[in-house]
């Protein structure tokens, strides 16, 4: 075999498995693009709230704040702020609730966000716990330790065909044809080609588009300490970024694997629901852009050999939550395929594994 793990993916997920696999043998990465993260995670929001998603996915990125601590530079602070008109107080509250928001009045609010509307704007809630990632640092840094240990990562590699041999597969791609022990589906809204490929029966991943616009800094504000704002049910968020603002309706529009644009209309509603609540209106788009985030049936990740071919292991779905919970994902991955006992619970492995779908 040309190497012990074929890893198809060059985002955060599969170069942070390529760090971890590294240590139990060989590995070759092939992403499709000319350059490592292009889709996904080179559009992410870069936010590490480990509160927001579903338990489970909370569980993995409580368990990855360890390895971000420990890498200096990585998390600078950012906070989140939460507002609602009236009539979504309902939402509010259980936003409220669910991500550990400390109720503040209005004017605190504004004391922070000077360009919140008070004629509108009647609910708000504050968190210091949400932290940006500098995800090019991350990604670095996973990439460097996995060379580091002669991982070879290719780039413009993209998967033509995978077959089965004994004792592992060969996988046919623009970069050369490389067998392999085991192949790690980790190529995020293509997970569903690559299993189809390998004749392996995927649970069901569903890519989404999310659109995004950056607009000038309002009103010529430094936005440069406020926190992330987003509206109840995440309607439309926007984040401070290189001086301005980075603006998303926060849609999820179910659509097939292609390297997404943003859509023009659904932009524009984010625009105006996010001028609703601000008191500076939207002069100029200076950019737009979109993103796939890919779900699994239960909106939870995938981690995991699979049920009927064990030396093809998912690393798939990871929706929104890829940065913020790839260290702990990452390791997990590697304990399962060395054997090890994993650190994280037994209830949250099997939460996670392939196999609850059957």
């Amino acid at each position: 075999m040309d190497t012990d793990f074929l890893i198809i993916g060059g985002g955060i997920a599969g170069i942070s498995a390529a760090a971890r696999l590294s240590e139990l043998g060989s590995v070759i990465v092939m992403e499709t693009e000319a350059a490592l993260a292009h889709h996904a995670s080179g559009r992410s929001a870069a936010l590490y709230e480990p509160r927001y998603g579903a338990p489970a996915v909370v569980g993995l990125s409580m368990a990855s704040e360890t390895h971000f601590r420990s890498l200096p530079g990585v998390l600078s602070p950012r906070g989140l702020m939460l507002v609602a008109k009236a009539e979504a107080r309902e939402a509010f509250e259980h936003d409220l609730d669910v991500m550990d928001f400390d109720r503040i009045s209005v004017d605190a609010a504004r004391e922070i966000v000077p360009i919140l509307n008070p004629d509108v704007v009647a609910l708000a809630g504050y968190a210091t716990h949400a932290e940006d990632i500098d995800t090019d640092l991350l990604l670095q840094g996973f990439a460097r330790e996995a060379k580091g240990r002669g991982a070879r990562i290719l780039t413009s590699a993209k998967v033509t065909a995978i077959t089965k041999l004994a004792g592992g597969w060969r996988v046919s791609s623009a970069a050369g044809d490389f067998t392999a022990r085991m192949v790690v589906n980790a190529a995020g809204a293509w997970v569903d080609q690559v299993a189809a490929m390998a004749g392996v029966r995927s649970p069901g991943f569903t890519p989404n588009r999310r659109s995004m616009a950056r607009i000038p800094a309002p009103g010529g504000h430094d936005v440069s300490g406020w926190p992330m704002l987003f509206g109840p049910g995440e309607d439309w968020y926007a984040k401070p970024d290189a001086g301005a603002l980075i603006v998303s309706p926060a849609e999820e529009h179910p659509t097939d694997p292609h390297d997404a644009w943003a859509d023009d209309m659904v932009l524009a509603e984010g625009l105006a629901r996010y001028e609703e609540m601000v008191t500076e209106p939207v002069t100029r788009v200076i950019s737009n852009w979109a993103g796939l985030r890919t779900f699994s049936p239960d909106r939870v990740l995938v981690i995991g050999p699979d049920l009927r071919e064990p030396s093809f292991f998912w690393l798939a779905g990871q929706g929104g939550y890829g940065f913020q919970s790839c260290p702990a994902a990452s390791r997990l991955a590697a304990d399962l395929i060395g054997g090890r006992a994993p650190d994280l619970d037994a209830d949250l492995v099997a939460a996670l594994a392939p196999a609850r779908f059957g």
